[in-house]
């Protein structure tokens, strides 16, 4: 039957009809208007992950406010800022008109100073040129000459490490043999030397290299050494030598009061599972407040099961700074002695979100409120990085718990508010808050908890980045290697950082 209405219809419709026929399309009109918004939004929002900076830093958006370090709020960028400087010195025509920050005198010394130096003949002048500049020999004297630093790079070579034996045999009587003691070897009968391995774990875990990659590369340079040479030789170190290392870390690892955790996908081509199926990395690591040297372990697992952080964190007691995945609170229900704390740059992300879509707009308005009180809780906090737990929880109940009461006291009133005209990532921040604001104030609770979980993401990353080249692993015994080399490269940098800092 056709619906539609035809001038003469509309004509015979009263009048009560008529009103409640137009109500009805403006309320259509502002549903369809309202998805139209929410279908843009995703569009932009998609295009800024897939082209835009890979960065959560939102700019000051104009006539939104301005907080400074300690959480104040102006409205005036440049009211905050003379607050917290003061009256600046007036520029000199130099400092304006230069380009760059002038180097300091000396600095291109001591970043050479640690180099051997192959000191090149002198260039001298001829005495025929000295003569004609100056009318005599004895009418000039030598300076101090002028000297040119440049680095030289000397590519890797290779070296045959041959070692003798001597072995000896009777003379007389039965044959009876006698040798030196023979020497110890990485891995028993095969060519490769410690330096070697340490060359192919640097090109693999460190610069992110496939094994195929530096196969070529050592064929260019006359040494033939397949990928699948150096994939056994790195799993059978893994197991011998650096699991052990790994074990005992996992051992300094479980009394920390708080850890880290994340976790990442990988692809595991003979996992036995069909081709695609996920597999995941899991990384932990201690606090950033620990005051131990910083460890981080990566392990290996097929699945994103909560049984597999609960057998790692067996006898952990503390606090697990994580993400909201479910898997973490069903830990905290299994094992009562560990408590959860969630990220709150997590909590900031969908704001993000809605504010680079909706910018501009009134929509982004809500949101950027939101980053602005959330930026007022990160200011207060980074004024107490440098003092002890216990002053820093101090300093948390005087600063920075009032701002975080204030937060959760707007997202409650403004997610009862049905009148306002939010993005749909906004609705979804609003909600998460709302959802996670448990977890989310335990770090007001010990001020050895950090404000977010940057840490592990940031130890996370080195792998992340080394599979965007490789793309998958081949065996589960690979994938546990990588875990334990992965943890052990990641150690040490932070390790020799650690020791320089504490002297």
């Amino acid at each position: 039957m056709d619906q539609k209405l035809t001038p003469d219809k509309l004509n015979g419709l009263p009048k009560e009809a008529l009103v409640l026929l137009i109500m009805s399309m403006q309320d259509q009109l502002t549903a369809l208007n309202s998805k139209i918004d929410d279908l843009t939004e995703q569009i932009k929002v998609a295009n800024s992950h897939r082209y835009g900076r890979s960065t959560e830093k939102i700019e000051q958006f104009s006539g939104q406010g301005f907080f400074d370090a300690d959480g104040n709020l102006y409205f005036n960028e440049a009211e905050a800022i003379i607050d917290r400087e003061g009256e600046p010195a007036e520029p000199t025509y130099e400092e304006v008109t230069r380009r760059r920050t002038l180097r300091p005198k000396g600095k291109k010394e001591a970043d050479l100073s640690a180099f051997p130096v192959i000191q090149l003949p002198t260039i001298d002048v001829s005495e025929e040129d000295r003569i004609r500049e100056f009318g005599s020999l004895d009418n000039c004297r030598r300076m101090k000459d002028e000297v040119f630093r440049r680095l030289i790079y000397v590519p890797a070579g290779w070296k045959v490490e041959e070692t003798h034996v001597a072995v000896y045999r009777s003379k007389k009587g039965p044959a009876r043999f006698l040798k030196g003691a023979t020497p110890a070897y990485l891995l028993r009968g095969s060519v490769v030397t410690p330096s070697l391995e340490a060359a192919i774990i640097n090109g693999k875990f460190v610069n992110a290299l496939p094994f195929r990659r530096m196969e070529k590369d050592f064929e260019r340079n006359g040494v033939f050494i397949s990928e699948q040479n150096m994939a056994s030789w790195t799993i059978k170190c893994a197991d011998r030598y650096l699991s052990r290392l790994y074990d005992y870390m996992h051992k300094l690892l479980i009394p920390q009061h708080v850890l880290h955790a994340d976790e990442t996908t990988v692809e595991v081509s003979k996992d036995g599972r069909k081709a695609g199926s996920k597999s995941y990395m899991w990384v932990y690591r201690t606090g950033k407040y620990s005051t131990s040297p910083p460890i981080i372990l990566y392990e290996y697992q097929k699945t994103r099961n909560h049984e597999h952080p609960l057998e790692f964190l067996r006898g952990f007691n503390g606090y697990l700074m994580c993400d909201a995945f479910s898997g973490y609170k069903a830990l905290m229900r299994a094992v009562e002695s560990i408590r959860i704390a969630e990220c709150w740059a997590h909590s900031r992300r969908k704001f993000s979100d809605a504010a680079k879509a909706a910018k501009g707009t009134s929509r982004a308005t809500i949101a950027i409120d939101a980053l602005q009180m959330i930026a007022a809780i990160y200011h207060a906090e980074n004024k107490l990085q440098d003092l002890s737990c216990e002053e820093r929880q101090k300093g948390r109940d005087r600063k920075v718990r009032p701002l975080v009461d204030a937060f959760f006291a707007w997202i409650h009133k403004t997610a009862e508010d049905k009148t306002l005209l939010l993005t749909e990532d906004t609705r979804k921040g609003i909600q998460y808050c709302i959802n996670q604001e448990e977890y989310l104030r335990q770090f007001l609770k010990d001020g050895e908890i950090p404000l977010d979980n940057n840490l592990a993401e940031s130890s996370i990353r080195s792998f992340t980045v080394g599979r965007r080249n490789w793309l998958m692993i081949d065996t589960v015994s690979g994938a546990k290697a990588s875990a334990i080399i992965y943890s052990i490269v990641v150690f040490l940098y932070p390790f020799k950082q650690y020791n320089e800092t504490a002297g």
